[in-house]
């Protein structure tokens, strides 16, 4: 078992937002001592794994906490609870996607940079066409657009 600030240093989450958790019914089961302090189990754990990753993946509190009420009502709702994860897998491969994109831009605008600071301007480099890039700026270039 451990304490509301063992968890809080675990995740490097601020007590208040366990509580919060907590107050909003994430934490099913999460046991008290007779003073009323919550104490963390195992499952109360990796259930906060699942919030953050949860969370980190762009789903909001209100969906999580829809999908731990699923999780209560048992097995009757496992095609509930796979369609979610496939539909929020779908939505991070999107955004991996877009990243990737935005990564591309970076990285072609990098070697921009590196050129134009080479010649002392951005005359030369400003003039080359997407044909007349390197092969790997070409790509970067491309993924870009």
């Amino acid at each position: 078992m451990y304490t509301i600030g063992e968890i809080s240093k675990m995740f490097n989450l601020p007590i208040p937002t366990l509580r919060y958790y907590d107050k909003e019914g994430l934490l099913l089961e999460l046991e008290r001592d007779k003073s009323g302090i919550r104490k963390f189990n195992n499952q109360n754990i990796e259930t906060l794994r699942l919030i953050e990753c949860l969370k980190k993946s762009g789903m909001q509190i209100k969906d999580i906490k829809e999908f731990i009420g699923w999780c209560s009502l048992g097995d009757k709702t496992i095609s509930k609870r796979k369609e979610m994860f496939l539909k929020q897998k779908e939505n991070i491969e999107n955004q991996i996607k877009e990243l990737e994109k935005a990564l591309a831009m970076i990285e072609f605008k990098c070697w921009y940079y590196e050129e134009a600071e080479k010649d002392g301007n951005e005359k030369r480099v400003r003039t080359i066409t997407p044909n007349e890039l390197p092969k790997n700026i070409k790509k970067l270039y491309e993924n870009a657009h």
